[in-house]
C-alpha cells in the first residue's frame, strides 16, 4: 500500500487555504467595484447590492461544501460574513 500522506501537497495547509480565500476576496472586491462603477451616480447602492449577492452566493457554497465556521482556515462562511458586513456598512453610510 502507498502512503497517501507522502503525496500531500503544501496546498492542504490552513495557511495556504487562507491565502487563497484572501486572494479570492480581494479579487472579487475589485471585480465587484468595477461592475458597480458602471452604475454611474448610484455606485454605493450597486456595490452594496453586488456585495449582498456575493454574501448569499458564498453562504450557499459554504452550506453545499459543509464548511465549518471559525475553523483554523478561512472559508466561504467568513467570506460571506465579510461581504454582508461591508454591504451593511455601505448602506448605513449617508
Amino acid at each position: 500500500m502507498r502512503d497517501v500522506g507522502a503525496y500531500r501537497s503544501t496546498q492542504d495547509t490552513p495557511q495556504a487555504s487562507s491565502r487563497q480565500v484572501l486572494f479570492r476576496m480581494v479579487f472579487r472586491l475589485v471585480v465587484l467595484g468595477v461592475f458597480a462603477s458602471f452604475g454611474g451616480e448610484a455606485f454605493g447602492r450597486a456595490f452594496a447590492a453586488l456585495l449582498a449577492m456575493s454574501a448569499i452566493y458564498c453562504a450557499i457554497v459554504a452550506v453545499i461544501r459543509r464548511e465549518a465556521m471559525f475553523g483554523p482556515a478561512l472559508t466561504h462562511c467568513e467570506e460571506a460574513a465579510t461581504y454582508a458586513a461591508l454591504a451593511y456598512l455601505i448602506t448605513a453610510l449617508p
